[in-house]
């Protein structure tokens, strides 16, 4: 048997802010677990089994290869059982009881009380089902199987390395339940899900809400209140004669304008609150909470505009992985806290590299202000069957990730990643674009790159990912736009199959990597420093040709903490310092 940590709290903060409800369970804690080598559990029928067949304990949300799950071994097992009992709460009778998982790494079925309720496919985004009707007052069992193929290359898994020891740039795996699972209570008539849309240009917000069901012979209206900082803006009620609504509100006023501090920016994060209460012939029936930014992004003349100024993005990129959690963060205070190491430093956003966040995360950035690029977790090797997987995952991310202000930019393929042979691969073409412009038909508001780094057959923007660390080399490179299309760092062409520069903004959304040990990891990065003061003249050399070119329009070092054998961080892999952040933030200022 495993021996659990202790732990002062089991990631117990809600795990949707952006669609939060009263009534909910948090069914994280211990559970009981077992491995299934030999792939005999559903033939032995293990969703029924007495919880002492369970041969071990696990602390979800956390994978069975972390510190923090209790068992911490990385060998491969790649189907795995969880089970646990719950009891319902009274606050839940005579409502629809709905089972949530965060995110579950990779293939799920899941049964309660012995009946299969629903399987789902896809390792980064969460799933839900109605659980009411195979329910008991007391005694309720959960059984999760999971399978995770440790070395398939061709499934959309990001940094999880498909051999047991991670090396060079691939991490320890996630296998199994990684984000909170949770229960909440709701009406059968219910608000299945919002879509805030901003129009800064018009000082509106257009709402699209959709509705579970609308019961014969009933009236079903939906009442929308929007405060800004405390105060009430605006009060309207939508009819629901469908399923789906939308509904334009105009927030400006005579005496109030956008312009006169509304607008959401990493330097002033200003949200709106929402209450949405769904009426029933009159009576409530369901009431949410969320929030919206107003904010636009935009490219306009070579630059990148946001809210409908020139505005220069500085990132970090961020693997968002956590010593003792892998991808899971041990509490909300540590993604908080990454949040507010990320702006001291003086960046005004994160790349979140080969990895769909929490959620949690996302909310931070809102809050506190922090601009943020989506990433699929991308698969090493093309198929179609990863074509397949890979497209239906990413719609999956972009519908849960669509109302954050933060995110302004969507990467679906990072460096070629699936797309290995891209240059001469007219199919791996396709698929590229496509990405794109999927992506464009689910989200005409941000901006889209088909492949970060290089290779592109159709972005918004041109980005470039060189780890030359020599000053004067990146001056002249980034002297003008023929240089910097021509240079191919990586030894890769900046377009392919026939796509050409077109004048879109160019940022280098990959550089710098210095390697520099303060920490008992041992490690690599693309060139070493040996002294706080190496290191900042180092860091100085890769940011400041960038700072100062006439051409480049935003950046995104490498990175922002060391990760296991990766000693490139700004951090170290507990998120200490390894320099004053005032230094670092005086750096990305550029004095």
């Amino acid at each position: 048997m495993s021996t659990l940590p202790a732990v002062k709290k089991i990631r117990d903060e809600y795990p949707r802010p952006q669609f939060a409800r009263d009534f909910w369970v948090n069914l994280n804690g211990e559970w009981n677990f077992r491995f299934d080598d030999e792939d005999v559990g559903v033939r032995e029928q293990w969703y029924n089994r007495e919880s002492a067949w369970f041969t071990d304990s696990i602390l979800v949300p956390f994978c069975f290869q972390s510190e923090l799950s209790g068992i911490h071994d990385i060998a491969f097992h790649d189907i795995v059982w969880y089970q646990r009992t719950f009891d319902i709460a009274d606050a839940f009778h005579g409502k629809r009881v709905m089972l949530h998982f965060g995110a579950i790494d990779y293939e799920s079925t899941v049964w309660v009380n012995g009946c299969l309720v629903t399987v789902h496919e896809g390792g980064h985004v969460p799933f839900s089902v109605d659980v009411t009707d195979v329910l008991k007052p007391v005694g309720n069992v959960v059984v999760v199987r999971v399978y995770d193929p440790s070395d398939d290359i061709a499934l959309p898994r990001g940094k999880q390395y498909w051999l047991e020891k991670s090396e060079s740039i691939f991490y320890t795996r996630t296998t199994g339940i990684w984000q909170t699972v949770w229960m909440e209570a709701v009406h059968e008539t219910h608000l299945q899900r919002v879509r805030f849309t901003p129009d800064i240009d018009r000082e509106a917000i257009s709402i699209e809400a959709q509705v579970s069901q609308l019961p014969a012979a009933s009236t079903v209206q939906l009442q929308v209140e929007i405060w800004f900082q405390g105060q009430p803006l605006k009060r309207e009620v939508m009819d629901c004669t469908s399923r789906m609504e939308i509904r334009t509100i105009h927030l400006g006023t005579t005496t109030q304008r956008l312009n006169q501090g509304w607008l959401w920016s990493p330097e002033h994060p200003n949200l709106f609150d929402v209450r949405f209460t769904l009426m029933l012939d009159g009576v409530e029936c369901d009431v949410v909470k969320s929030y919206f930014g107003m904010r636009k992004i935009a490219v306009e003349d070579g630059a990148v505009y946001l809210n409908n100024f020139p505005y220069k993005m500085k990132l970090v990129l961020d693997q968002g992985y956590f010593p003792t959690g892998i991808l899971t963060a041990p509490s909300d205070d540590d993604l908080r806290r990454d949040v507010e190491l990320v702006k001291q430093m003086g960046f005004n956003g994160v790349r979140k590299h080969q990895k769909v966040e929490d959620p949690r995360f996302l909310y931070w950035c809102d809050k506190l202000g922090l601009l943020v690029w989506g990433e699929m977790a991308n698969a090493y090797a093309y198929s179609h069957e990863y074509v397949r997987k890979l497209t239906s995952e990413w719609q999956a991310v972009i519908e849960r990730d669509y109302n954050h202000p933060s995110i302004v930019a969507w990467v679906p393929l990072n460096e070629s990643w699936g797309v290995p042979n891209i240059r001469w691969n007219e199919e791996q073409r396709h698929h590229a674009l496509a990405m794109y412009h999927l992506t464009r038909s689910l989200d005409a508001t941000r901006l889209v790159i088909s492949n970060d780094g290089w290779e592109h057959v159709k972005s918004d923007l041109c980005t470039i990912h060189d780890y030359e660390w020599r000053r004067d080399v990146l001056c002249q490179r980034y002297q003008d736009e023929a240089s910097a299309i021509a240079a191919m760092p990586g030894h890769r062409k900046i377009y392919v199959g026939g796509a050409t520069y077109d004048g879109a903004p160019i940022l280098v959304t990959e550089f710098g990597g210095i390697a520099y040990k303060k920490s008992d990891w041992e490690g690599w990065g693309y060139s070493g420093a040996t002294t706080d003061e190496d290191y900042l003249a180092r860091l100085r050399d890769v940011v400041h040709p960038l700072l100062t070119s006439p051409i480049v329009q935003g950046y995104c070092y490498t990175q922002f903490t060391d990760v296991e054998q990766e000693i490139n961080g700004l951090l170290t892999y507990d998120r200490v310092p390894k320099v004053p952040l005032e230094e670092i933030r005086k750096i990305n200022e550029g004095l």
